[in-house]
């Protein structure tokens, strides 16, 4: 009995999620991949702008991309609004959380490495180019942005701050409140510091990084997710 009283309380729960989670895959994919509801798309996600391409890599799989979700005890979840706002072209190579609050904004390519976890609150914005590697966490209220949005010229006319790409490498943990910012590339295995600032290409591997503008601050480090 507790378990099929369970069952039903998880099916109630998912309900409320279908109407999103059925527009967002039969939107992006075809029927016979739609049909498998790949992608979970919370209630409290607002839909924006459902343009652009989607594009799974691997062996599709019920859920295995969750848009939405997760649970931060210091943020309010019932209101906290999600918002996919894509044009471009967005690709994930295997699973990956899209936590309660977060804000995915694509003009450009976006590339998220399998085993990707956002937890709550934080923001993507790709005019550009931006690849995540694998395995990478990514904690609350950080801005990934490879665009100024506005443009600087120079006397001669010349934009002088064209959008640049950021690369994030496999296995990247970034604190909460960080900013990477347009120009950034990080290394494989890396921890970055809450409140860091990322703008600049960073070669060594087993660090941690911490700063504005971030830098090493300490080496042979490993992490687990």
């Amino acid at each position: 009995m507790k378990r099929l009283l369970t069952t039903i309380a998880k099916l109630a729960r998912d309900i409320r999620h279908l109407p999103n989670t059925i527009r967002f895959n039969f939107h992006y994919f075809p029927v016979r991949t739609a049909m498998h509801l790949p992608v979970m798309v919370s209630a409290n996600v607002r839909l924006v702008e459902l343009k652009g391409n989607v594009i799974l890599k691997g062996p599709v799989e019920h859920r295995m991309i969750r848009i939405g979700f997760g649970h931060v005890g210091i943020f309010d979840q019932k209101n906290s609004r999600s918002i996919w706002e894509v044009s471009g072209t967005v690709q994930f190579d295997g699973t990956a959380q899209i936590g309660h609050g977060s804000k995915i904004c694509v003009r450009g390519n976006l590339r998220i490495g399998t085993n990707f976890t956002i937890t709550a609150e934080s923001q993507i914005v790709c005019f550009h180019e931006i690849v995540f590697g694998r395995d990478c966490l990514l904690s609350w209220e950080i801005l990934v942005m490879d665009t100024d949005f506005h443009k600087l010229y120079n006397g001669g006319g010349q934009q002088i701050n064209k959008n640049r790409s950021i690369r994030v490498g496999n296995k990247n943990w970034i604190g909460c409140r960080a900013l990477i910012l347009k120009g950034a590339s990080t290394p494989d295995n890396c921890i970055i510091a809450a409140g860091s600032t990322v703008s600049r290409q960073l070669l060594t591997g087993d660090v941690v990084l911490a700063g504005s503008p971030a830098d090493v601050i300490r080496t042979g480090v490993t992490w687990e997710k």
